[in-house]
């Protein structure tokens, strides 16, 4: 490692020096009385601004918090108030929009989320990429970006914008369209950093693995992002080509912010400057205990376009106990394993994540992505898993043994009539990884 990997997470400076938090010594206490402040204006600036903010709030009254648990007297926003009513969330005229970002539905209805953002509004996203890969990078040294980056205030672009201002050289690629042609770039370049989705990145590292011993490669780490990363991502990461890979947490309805992992890895680092987190019991919509999961739920503090109060984002996740070691006194998200909707339920208390199988299957030798599909017929519920494997795999007994370890996943196939169908697809130069967040198909 180099850069001092393992110094305090800067989002502390930042947020001192972004927000004027100089005076005095930075504590727990001081970042608490600036959300507040922050939470109140915000509350203030969309029931001025938003007709949706100024219909959902009234009969709240003057809204006066004294805390930020205060926040919790207030109503939630949904995705599906995004999906109706997006248009009536603006705090700006329609002029002052620079980019829409359409998010489609992986639901039923097929209807998309638009998310509006202003100039400003994209440069706080350029501002949390800047923050995160300075703790990760150095002046001068090379950044392989396989993100979407063809649009202007793409995600891609955004993040080149971002390493350019630090002194970091930005590399746009793309995702992984090819996987020859992504490792060519790779050596190429000599790129020190990776930006990637987990397995894109997966299938590259184990492409390489296969065909391409002898290419000189040139990491030291990699930042992932847009979905779960399995350990099997990390620990290829690191045996195939030694590199050190970082998390990042960041959704398109917070502008792409959220945290970042520091050399530790033990959950990620708030950018607590621009966001309020709760953790509620999404049955009861009630506040968990510290340390207990629950689903997130985000305020934004610096949104200007369309800010967001108490969004709901169907994430489940903790705040990890305690301070970090690394002497940062930002808050903690544990990694995100499920969402709402991608808790399968098999039988009785026993529930199947997608990342379950993750952790199960990409940990095998060959295995690169899979998909799964729960079929519910009447006598006969039945799971198919299609693994894409490229270069040697096990048999599928081997692969049925590691599925069978799954507590849930065990539990259910010894109720009897439950049937786990295994198919292997072989894939060649030619296979192409998949983007997106992956989920546990439900016929």
């Amino acid at each position: 490692m180099t850069g001092g990997m393992y110094q305090k997470n800067p989002l502390d400076s930042r947020i001192k020096d972004k927000f004027g938090l100089q005076t005095g010594s930075f504590s727990r206490q001081a970042l608490r009385d600036y959300q507040l402040k922050r939470l109140q204006e915000t509350i203030d600036y969309v029931f001025r601004n938003s007709h949706f903010y100024r219909k959902r709030f009234k009969g709240y009254g003057e809204t006066r918090l004294t805390c930020p648990e205060d926040l919790a007297r207030l109503p939630f926003t949904t995705p599906h108030d995004i999906r109706e009513h997006a248009l009536q969330m603006l705090c700006v005229s329609q002029s002052e929009i620079e980019r829409v970002v359409t998010l489609e539905s992986s639901g039923t209805t097929g209807e998309p989320k638009r998310l509006y953002f202003t100039r400003d509004d994209q440069e706080l996203t350029i501002d949390f990429f800047m923050q995160g890969m300075s703790f990760l990078t150095s002046p001068g040294e090379r950044v392989l970006i396989l993100l979407p980056g063809e649009r202007p205030g793409s995600i891609g672009d955004l993040l080149h914008t971002a390493l350019t201002r630090i002194g970091v050289i930005p590399i746009k690629h793309g995702i992984i369209k090819s996987l020859p042609d992504t490792l060519e770039k790779l050596a190429a370049t000599r790129a020190d950093v990776l930006v990637g989705i987990p397995v894109q990145v997966l299938a590259l590292a184990r492409y390489y693995d296969l065909r391409g011993r002898g290419i000189p490669v040139f990491l030291k780490r990699m930042l992932l992002s847009t979905d779960y990363v399995p350990r099997a991502v990390i620990q290829e990461a690191d045996r195939i080509w030694g590199c050190e890979v970082y998390n990042y947490f960041g959704m398109t309805e917070m502008g792409l912010g959220g945290g970042i992992e520091c050399g530790n890895h033990h959950g990620y680092h708030l950018y607590e400057g621009d966001f309020f987190l709760e953790i509620v019991d999404p049955k009861t919509e009630e506040a968990v205990a510290e340390g207990r999961y629950g689903e997130v739920v985000f305020t934004t503090l610096t949104r200007r376009g369309m800010p967001l109060v108490r969004y709901r984002t169907g994430d489940l996740s903790r705040f990890v106990p305690g301070e970090c070691s690394c002497g940062s006194i930002t808050r903690r998200l544990e990694k995100i394993m499920a969402r709402k909707t991608g808790v399968v339920p098999l039988a009785g208390d026993c529930y199947l994540k997608i990342a379950d199988l993750d952790e199960a299957l990409l940990a095998l030798p060959g295995i690169v992505d899979f998909s799964a599909t729960v079929s519910r017929l009447q006598d006969s519920p039945r799971l198919k898993i299609l693994i894409s494997v490229l270069g040697p795999v096990g048999n599928l007994q081997d692969i049925r043994r590691e599925l069978l370890r799954i507590p849930a996943l065990g539990y259910w196939l010894k109720q009897g009539t439950p049937e786990l169908s295994v198919e292997l697809c072989e894939c060649d130069d030619s296979y192409v990884p998949r983007t997106g967040k992956r989920q546990i198909i439900i016929e």
